[in-house]
């Protein structure tokens, strides 16, 4: 990207977390490079002077790059905000994990300063592209981590045919049925025990979690390979969760038809092979048998974060 072309700059920002420090040093670093800052509409009040507020349609439409500040969830939805326009997205470190993000906020400001120079790499992401029918009711999401249909309490299993590139190849009868990304194989599918997938791998995966009959193993399918997946009516209503967010009830009879589309998310990288080697490290403390404050205890006193920083 070049230069000239960061004109307008889109912000988004955790929905509960304070992001103030950070939204503050982005907007003052715009300002002196007469830079334009935007962020939705719906967060306004939690956006410091001088953010234009807009609705997501020209937000995604006129932003020339994004700035998540927030965690892997928020990153989620920078990403599917500008899906259609490919605008690369960097993600600044607020969260937990943050498998995703790859910047830590004493970084941003030099990270303004190489996004406008155009100083980065992108890095590509596949999305899934699904379709919702219920009847002659039609609904389309996007996801770049996972679409689940995970099973409500009470209500039954998750029951379904599971067809690929039109092709039946068997049934599903689970607690949840998870669609996943290469991105997205370090989250619920994995927790289900599913693969790690290097996010430059072309796959889908299709995983059952808690299978109790039918196909009981992850399944890792091609990219161009069309996903179909019939709710029987023996099946209980599952919710759709889109990146981990509830979407609604989906009834039996309903029919999801899922896609993957290459390069559909822009990931800001400054360094990729340390990104990679963090990731690698935060996914083997999750097998850890300790909580994340028992996990500190086995650090060095001088070298664990003070309070402030752990609250965030």
């Amino acid at each position: 990207m070049q230069p000239a072309t960061v004109g307008r700059l889109g912000l988004v920002v955790h929905p509960v977390r304070d992001t103030s420090a950070e939204a503050d040093l982005v907007v003052a670093w715009a300002a002196e490079h007469g830079k334009e800052v935007v962020g939705l509409r719906t967060d306004v009040t939690r956006l410091p002077a001088g953010v234009l507020g807009v609705g997501e349609d020209e937000f995604a439409s006129t932003v020339d790059a994004v700035v998540s500040l927030g965690g892997d969830g928020t990153m989620l939805g920078a990403l599917r905000l500008v899906v259609a326009r490919g605008v690369p997205v960097l993600g600044v470190h607020l969260g937990h994990l943050g498998f995703l993000v790859e910047l830590e906020p004493r970084e941003l400001p030099g990270a303004l300063e190489r996004i406008a120079a155009g100083d980065f790499t992108v890095e590509p992401h596949l999305c899934l592209r699904t379709e919702l029918r219920t009847g002659d009711t039609l609904e389309q999401a996007v996801a770049f981590n996972d679409i689940a249909l995970a099973r409500t309490p009470g209500r039954g299993t998750v029951t379904a045919a599971l067809s690929v590139a039109g092709q039946r190849i068997g049934y599903l009868r689970c607690d949840a049925i998870v669609l996943a990304t290469p991105t997205g194989s370090t989250a619920y599918s994995y927790a289900a025990g599913g693969p790690v997938v290097s996010p430059g791998a072309d796959t889908l995966l299709v995983t059952p979690v808690a299978p109790m009959s039918g196909i009981a193993r992850p399944i890792v399918l091609g990219v161009e390979e069309t996903v179909r997946i019939e709710l029987l009516e023996s099946s209980g209503p599952p919710v759709v969760e889109i990146d981990g967010i509830a979407s609604g009830e989906l009834l039996p009879g309903s029919v999801i038809e899922v896609r993957a589309e290459r390069d559909a998310g822009h990931v800001i990288r400054f360094d990729a092979a340390g990104h990679g080697r963090r990731s690698r490290v935060k996914l083997s403390l999750l097998d850890l048998p300790l909580l994340p404050d028992e996990m500190l205890e086995l650090v060095p006193k001088e070298m664990r974060p003070n309070e402030s920083t752990r609250s965030r």
